[in-house]
């Protein structure tokens, strides 16, 4: 890849004016607690790399880049951000990119995108989705363009990049929360905190079940266990599992706030910190920042 192209990628992904406001949300129940409600924009960074997404493809991209790797191969479902938000990056700073889906062949108005911005979709059978890196291996291993990208943009770049979702924010804030799918935003969040030493306590709302799992990945990173809590009872029946009651709470939030929130991540956190503020969860004058994390390209698969 060429130096001119590198440092393009370095300098715009670390752009340090992206824009991802603030905005207060008012609803009466915040007002009987007597709490306050935030909601950090990361979705508005990009309408295709939105929030996390963006935040874990900046050192990704970065070390792709410095290895001279110019085809990105990379997994997810079939309704997955994370394809599309790596086929439009792909495109963006010049790279080739492979997708491979979770499943059944199918089309959809997120692979058709993924399609647009030029990556190639290969479908891999749920089994052998399993095992990843004997997937790449399978068809990259005398490629020397390529380089893995897990589910998600996980690991330890992805995280380093999530931290800087909380940078130069002020330390007012007596709890974070995030929605919770791979663990890799929560702990990046975890990881700034425990270094800036913030007052806030990092909540996570894990979307699907049987995640305790990731209550041992993040206890393994040992961090100081008293700043951070991740909740398991607000997945909704499983990931990507809806109900018509998580559903009409996205509808009326968007309604009040012009703010949109899909169905698999950001509406089931939103739900759950009602939830949490209904059962005096939070003290009186709390302040809470919510990260949305974007994914709302993921409600075209159930708006009307």
């Amino acid at each position: 890849m060429e130096k001119g192209v590198i440092c393009l990628i370095i300098n715009y992904m670390f752009n340090e004016n992206l824009y991802a406001p603030i905005e207060k949300v008012n609803f009466e129940l915040f007002e009987q607690k007597q709490i306050e409600l935030f909601i950090k924009r990361e979705d508005l960074i990009h309408p295709f790399i939105a929030g996390n997404k963006w935040r874990k493809l900046t050192y990704i991209l970065q070390d792709a880049s410095s290895k001279n790797k110019k085809h990105l191969v990379t997994f997810g479902g079939a309704y997955s951000n994370h394809l599309l938000a790596v086929a439009c990056a792909g495109a963006k700073y010049h790279f080739t990119t492979t997708g491979f889906v979770r499943g059944e062949e199918l089309s959809n108005h997120m692979l058709g995108l993924c399609r647009w911005f030029g990556m190639n979709l290969i479908f891999v059978d749920r089994e052998s989705y399993r095992n990843k890196s004997e997937i790449f291996d399978t068809y990259f291993s005398n490629n020397n363009n390529a380089y893995f990208i897990e589910e998600g943009g996980a690991g330890e770049l992805g995280a380093k990049g999530c931290r800087e979702i909380l940078k130069d924010i002020e330390n007012e804030y007596s709890h974070v929360f995030c929605s919770v799918g791979t663990g890799c935003t929560i702990e990046g969040l975890i990881g700034y905190a425990n270094e800036h030493k913030l007052k806030a306590r990092i909540e996570g709302i894990v979307v699907l079940k049987g995640g305790d799992f990731l209550q041992k990945q993040i206890e393994e990173k040992n961090f100081n266990q008293a700043n951070w809590r991740i909740h398991q009872g607000f997945h909704e029946g499983g990931y990507a599992k809806t109900s018509p009651e998580l559903l009409a709470f996205i509808q009326h939030f968007a309604s009040q706030t012009g703010i949109l929130i899909d169905q698999v991540y950001e509406g089931k956190m939103m739900k759950a910190i009602f939830s949490l503020a209904e059962e005096n969860y939070f003290k009186k004058g709390s302040k809470i920042l919510a990260i949305h994390c974007g994914g709302t390209l993921g409600m075209l698969s159930v708006v009307k």
